[in-house]
């Protein structure tokens, strides 16, 4: 548990405050919200499974130079993104990488509050890997994730797979005249 991880920094005798003081920066009122926090930063690792192909959320298995490769030469949205620009856009995003036996072949990353908002990004299936289901497979598994449940609102941008997102529920944005982009391109 993050709060009671942080109660016993705040006990150590190294660190200056007692439990009621501040532990770095945050009062122990603010525990419960910290816990909240750290559990959304902390997801735990989940996998799913079809024949010999699986899906799993665990970063560490993630390829960063083959993101990186499809991303910034092979996507139509991402042309020339930098690898450390992947990088960090891997790092604070719940990230699904696909895998067929112990290499990837595909990927998905959603930007999330997991409490309201969700948007889901940089959605690809290796080009020898499509035709089989997998991308269907992928967006069924990210739009059922237990931490995904009861947000108000999903989005993303997409060319040539609307058919695909409809099937999820996605749909064209219902009021363009309030929605607003600041692009630095």
């Amino acid at each position: 548990m993050p709060a009671a991880w942080l109660e016993r920094l705040a006990r150590n005798p190294r660190n200056s405050g007692s439990v009621n003081d501040a532990v770095f920066g945050v009062r122990k009122e603010l525990w419960p919200w910290i816990d909240g926090l750290m559990f959304a930063f902390a997801i735990m690792t989940q996998e799913w499974h079809r024949g010999e192909y699986v899906i799993s959320t665990d970063s560490e298995r993630l390829d960063l130079f083959f993101i990186h490769d499809f991303l910034s030469n092979d996507s139509y949205w991402a042309q020339g993104r930098s690898l450390e620009v992947v990088r960090r856009s891997i790092q604070h995003s719940l990230n699904f990488g696909l895998f067929k036996a112990d290499q990837q072949i595909g990927f998905a990353r959603v930007v999330t509050d997991f409490a309201t908002f969700a948007w889901l990004a940089d959605v690809f299936i290796k080009d020898d890997q499509r035709g089989l289901g997998l991308g269907r497979w992928l967006v069924e598994v990210i739009t059922a994730h237990p931490q995904l449940q009861g947000l108000r609102r999903w989005i993303l941008a997409t060319r040539d797979a609307h058919e695909l997102y409809r099937r999820f529920g996605f749909q064209e944005i219902g009021e363009p005249r309030r929605w607003m982009e600041r692009a630095n391109n």
